[in-house]
């Protein structure tokens, strides 16, 4: 044994009335010597017999799990142990599991203990009878059929009360969905009859009167309510649905005029089958401004500012601009908003805009009007317009210039818009589609004719958690009188960040010889196919790595000859939005060398 130090010997006085005073302080000394010799030590838990849930919620129910990283003594040891039996027993039963059994040891390593347990989870008691009563109308609700259909655990399964709580719960949501606000749950029995391992449910419920929708009042609003009633979509004595107040309340926070955006019926003031709707708002911040450094491939370094005001009046009209100084782009915009009544989200917008650009194949100055129409149109944004284009333009590279022109069009265009992401900062499952026509006729101011149509596609979608899977293509046309009068932005180009990794920016098109000496110009095409797919992988929550192959031409007539690029790049998830890092060098012409493209920005 090991040498201890004892305490000094405890004298004690000879006088009879200390001698009691004496007697308790060398009880307490040698209570606290005696407890400082007991040895404390950590219990691991080993549990078989059961796998997946059910070891989940045994291990969650034992005492023994909690005492894991505190050192006990030998008696808590085996009282943690003695005890685990009755509770890994009870926390099987919620499961359908009412005659597990228990067997193990406690055994003393030089670490500690060892509490080793099996399981014997025995035959689970499974539904024998299922009564969902449900009387009237509301049987015949879609919503309210799927939630029936739906309850779980349906005949012959295990008795899982877990499942049976979500069940009933989604019932009575979905009565509460479709306006049967005073449903009541009248019967709600579980039968368990052990020696014949079945159980039996019954649940019957009252649905009550179907409310229908009344007044819409709405409070902390900078806006007078006739303003905000054209985002309501229903009229007043409509059966009231929660899948209606969800889309007030998406329209509202869509506008971007609030900052809180609450819905609710308000049922305490619910009389005679008509329930009001309590709307709660308050203002967002009036006006935003933003600035910042940037750097793209495409542009090079610059600086953007911009101002927002959500809105200009009592009558909800925006105004928005934007000012982009780069190395080679220079652009400036101006947008005023006036949104229109309806459940469409219908605004008229007119805009002016400058843009001086500067690539490798082209040099352009162009200043544009434009006034279209806005709006939600069978789940796409639709927008029509009329776009009023003049400016100066340059076709060729620095050292020799194939044409110089000033050209004026003027074209109606329709786009359509559609995107659908579950979280826009970092999309793991999401689209997006953007469809164009447009068209000019020349002498009604436009120098040429042109009818052009373009269609890009985006598509992502997450096939592990760390891996993601991207591919986007495009494709575009033109029928145009004369191409020479097109200016570079109504051309077709390929290469770039967006298009054709591993090569430059508008690089790809047809090119014209003008001196043997140089290289040909790019003029650019009345045609474009791209496509492209990318595969990511993140190492880390915010950092990944990926690979990606590009293809496709922008091309006149029917001399398509796809351009590929392929490469390697880093990812990052930055509190600014996702940074793109890639290097790609074109496959079939080497000589190029490699091309490294930098883009920040969302994934759609």
């Amino acid at each position: 044994m090991s040498e201890k130090e004892f305490p000094p010997p405890l004298l004690c006085p000879p006088h009879a009335h200390r001698r009691l005073r004496c007697g308790f302080a060398l009880a307490a000394l040698l209570l606290v010597f005696d407890t400082a010799t007991v040895s404390a030590a950590k219990i691991v838990t080993t549990l078989g017999g059961i796998d997946g849930d059910l070891k989940i919620a045994a291990l969650a129910g034992l005492d023994l799990t909690q005492y894991a990283d505190r050192d006990v003594s030998a008696a808590q040891a085996r009282r943690l142990y003695e005890r685990a039996p009755a509770q890994i027993a009870t926390a099987l039963e919620p499961y359908g599991y009412y005659d597990a059994s228990v067997t193990g040891e406690l055994k003393e390593t030089p670490e500690g203990w060892n509490a080793i347990l099996t399981v014997k989870p025995g035959e689970p008691v499974t539904v024998a009878e299922l009564d969902l009563k449900l009387e009237g109308e509301a049987r015949e609700l879609k919503s309210v059929r799927l939630a029936l259909r739906a309850f779980q655990p349906k005949q012959g399964q295990p008795m899982n009360h877990d499942a049976y709580e979500r069940g009933k719960a989604a019932i009575q949501a979905a009565l509460f969905a479709d306006g049967f606000l005073d449903a009541k749950l009248l019967t709600h029995r579980v039968e368990v009859t052990r020696g014949t391992h079945k159980a039996t449910i019954k649940l019957a419920w009252e649905p009550g009167r179907r409310y229908r929708i009344g007044r819409t009042d709405f409070e902390g609003s900078q806006f007078n309510e006739n303003f905000l009633l054209r985002y309501v979509p229903w009229s007043e004595g409509d059966f009231y649905t929660q899948e209606q107040l969800l889309s007030l309340q998406q329209r509202l926070t869509e506008a971007d005029y609030f900052a809180i955006v609450d819905v609710n019926p308000d049922v305490e003031n619910a009389a005679d089958g008509i329930v009001p709707i309590k709307v709660t708002l308050a203002p967002a911040k009036r006006s935003i401004y933003t600035g910042g450094l940037f750097i793209g491939t495409d542009t090079g370094f610059g600086v953007r500012g911009g101002l927002e005001r959500r809105w200009m009046n009592r009558r909800g009209h925006k105004f928005k601009s934007e000012l982009i100084l780069a190395q080679r782009l220079t652009s400036a915009s101006a947008l005023y908003q006036i949104p229109l009544p309806g459940t469409d989200s219908r605004t008229f917008n007119f805009g002016v805009n400058y843009r001086d650009e500067d690539t490798e194949t082209t040099r352009s100055k162009t200043s544009s009007l434009v006034a279209s129409e806005t709006r939600q149109w069978m789940g796409f944004t639709r927008t029509l317009g009329l776009h009023l284009q003049t400016g100066d333009f340059e076709i060729g590279d620095r050292k020799q210039v194939v044409f110089r022109g000033n050209s004026t069009m003027l074209y109606p265009q329709f786009a359509l818009t559609r995107k659908r992401a579950d979280d826009p900062l970092f999309v793991r499952r999401g689209y997006s589609v953007n469809l164009l026509a447009r068209a000019a006729v020349k002498g009604a101011l436009s120098d040429t004719d042109l009818v052009q149509l373009r269609g890009d596609v985006k598509w992502i979608r997450q096939l592990q958690r760390r891996h993601r899977l991207i591919l986007r293509g495009t494709v575009g046309t033109s029928w145009v009188d004369d191409f020479n009068r097109l200016p570079p932005d109504l051309r077709f180009f390929a290469g770039g960040d967006r298009s054709i990794r591993g090569y430059g920016y508008q690089t790809i098109g047809p090119e014209l010889e003008v001196d043997p000496a140089f290289k040909p110009v790019v003029i650019g095409g009345k045609h474009l196919i791209t496509a492209g797919a990318e595969y990511e992988y993140y190492f880390k929550p915010k950092w990944g790595i990926a690979t990606f192959v590009d293809a496709g031409d922008a091309f006149s007539g029917t001399e398509f000859e796809p351009k590929i690029g392929a490469g390697l790049g880093l990812r990052w998830r930055s509190p600014v939005g996702m940074v793109r890092f890639d290097v790609a060098a074109p496959l079939r012409e080497p000589k190029d060398g490699v091309q490294i493209h930098l883009v920040i920005g969302p994934d759609l």
